[in-house]
């Protein structure tokens, strides 16, 4: 094992250690609990027909959440956040031949 290899195990572990210990951002990953479906969509240019069948989501549901009849769950606020960020990454990973 090299020595980087070691140095990344080791932080990781003093980084789950620590959010054992109630360190709640220390190797946490944060998820807002609410997110603006809408605004990312727009910001992409996006139909809510477009980013729908772009990102898996079903239509209805896109619709639910930019029209606040329901929220979308935390793994979908993650997904969501990402394809904000990186979306040439989310595409690349999706359209993989």
């Amino acid at each position: 094992m090299t020595k980087h290899a070691f140095e990344k195990i080791k932080a990781g572990l003093e980084d789950a250690i620590a959010f054992a210990q109630g360190d709640q951002d220390r190797g946490a990953l944060h998820v807002p609990e609410t997110i603006d479906v809408r605004s990312i969509r727009k910001g992409l240019g996006l139909s809510q027909e477009q980013f729908s069948a772009q990102y898996g989501f079903g239509l209805a549901r896109l619709r639910d959440w930019e029209q606040g009849r329901s929220s979308p769950d935390s793994a979908a606020r993650a997904y969501l956040i990402v394809i904000q960020r990186e979306r040439e990454a989310v595409d690349r990973a999706l359209h993989a031949a």
